[in-house]
């Protein structure tokens, strides 16, 4: 008989982090200042971040304990499950076996509270107030407005416009945990009143909130800023994914020759692949492919180049060494507004370099084409992010049902779509377009890149 989920116990939680950068050979270059571009040390992150987080980001140490409170607090809904696809198997007649991490059981529904959990404990530790913070399609709102509740916190959220229209359940899921919600470029900031001036018309991007989260935080007593993805610590504490999922496919008896995760900052992405990429690091399982899915609205890995930029459109956040289509790039208004963002995780992009993962971009309707089939079979209606990875888990099964081998595929499911159906309801009255970029778009937002000193 088929098993079809593969569950762990509370006691078998990971105990600790795992922290990719000291497996690699060449890790990411070290920050720039913003306004200066020279190195960036650690007092100059600390008006921005808790300190606990900034020794984390520079940290070289391969195991990271996780502190005993945010065990606790993750205990709420992990670890999560495997389930082995053997529905969608049948229906897609693959010789393919497909895996996948369900992050969608916790409370605000995706992977992202495993790093707001670890933000507020830290962030009380140090006897702040609250958090400020962007969030694109609203999993990172919700996953922060969580959290900051737990530790009895305050949380003022910076929504990208388009969301903020798109997604209005996303908004009161936020103020239902107690978040404070302003759709983004807002007039509550001097970052946001700037852009709106120029175009009052703008769908906003997540670079926009970026700028207006960092300001709101560093101009109000007892706040700092949090963020939900690129930063290495923030892919530190998703690591939890990737290690239980190691564990889970020793239970099934399966190695996965193929990891996939949708990547709009990376931290999904990476919190399922590293774990498991740290054998190819080393040397152990060589063949390993791990594959980072984007969007083709804002395709940093794919079209962007390797390059140094600001993380936020004001240019006011750290320059890291990243793919980037441009800090000033506006996406087209795509659901997937987690992958609106204009750079991607440094680490990643330092692997990606080095040959060590792939990249590929999706248009929305093929996505959300495959995001059906797969809810027909599985059952699960996914967000339309990680309907991105979903695709890319077809295009790998159908490869293998051309080529006759059986391959076993593994897919971080970030998150459910229930606040998504209006991306599902216009897929189905065929009222989604596929923005076609122009390359003239990025060529203009490139050419406004830092001139970091050799």
């Amino acid at each position: 008989m088929t098993q079809y989920k593969y569950l762990l116990d509370e006691k078998e939680l990971p105990t600790h982090w795992y922290n990719v950068t000291a497996d690699m050979e060449q890790p990411p270059p070290p920050y720039r200042h913003p306004a200066t571009l020279e190195l960036l040390g650690p007092d100059d992150l600390a008006p921005v971040f808790p300190m606990a987080l900034i020794e984390q980001e520079v940290s070289q140490e391969r195991w990271i304990e996780i502190p005993d409170q945010v065990q606790d607090a993750l205990k709420m809904w992990r670890p999560s499950p495997v389930y082995h696809a053997a529905r969608w198997e049948e229906a897609l007649d693959t010789p393919a076996k497909i895996y996948y991490k369900w992050e969608g059981v916790s409370p605000p529904g995706s992977h992202k509270p495993n790093t707001a959990v670890a933000q507020c404990y830290y962030a009380k530790e140090e006897g702040l107030k609250g958090f400020a913070t962007e969030t694109g399609a609203g999993q990172w709102g919700s996953a922060l407005c969580f959290a900051t509740q737990l530790f009895e916190m305050e949380c003022k959220v910076f929504m990208v416009t388009i969301s903020y229209q798109q997604k209005p359940y996303r908004r009161v899921a936020m103020e239902t945990w107690g978040g404070s919600v302003v759709p983004s470029p807002s007039s509550e900031t001097n970052a946001g009143r700037a852009i709106l001036e120029a175009d009052p018309e703008t769908t906003g991007s997540l670079g926009i909130a970026i700028s207006e989260a960092i300001e709101y935080a560093v101009t109000h007593e007892g706040f700092k800023y949090s963020l939900g993805s690129v930063v290495n610590f923030v892919l530190l504490h998703q690591t939890v994914i990737g290690l239980e999922a190691v564990k889970q496919m020793e239970m099934a008896g399966d190695y996965p020759d193929i990891v996939i995760g949708c990547a709009g900052g990376g931290s999904n992405a990476a919190g399922l692949i590293y774990p498991f990429l740290r054998a190819k690091l080393d040397g152990t399982k060589q063949d390993l492919r791990a594959i980072f899915v984007e969007s083709t609205a804002c395709p940093s890995m794919t079209r962007g180049i390797y390059a140094f930029d600001w993380g936020d459109t004001a240019k006011t956040g750290p320059v890291a060494k990243m793919h980037t289509v441009g800090h000033d790039f506006i996406p087209a208004p795509v659901h997937a507004g987690g992958l609106r963002y204009h750079g991607m995780a440094p680490s990643i992009c330092a692997l990606l370099e080095q040959e060590h993962v792939e990249a590929r971009a999706y248009h929305q309707n093929e996505v959300l084409g495959v995001a059906e089939s797969f809810a027909k079979a599985e059952g699960f209606i996914v967000a339309p992010e990680t309907a991105h990875a979903v695709k890319a888990a077809y295009d790998e099964a159908m490869a293998c049902k051309e080529s006759g081998e059986s391959k076993v595929i593994l897919f971080n499911n970030s998150g459910h779509g229930h606040f998504d159906l209006g991306a599902y309801d216009a897929f189905h009255r065929k009222d989604l377009p596929d923005f076609k970029l122009d390359e003239e778009a990025i060529q203009k937002a490139l050419a406004e890149l830092p001139k970091v000193p050799a």
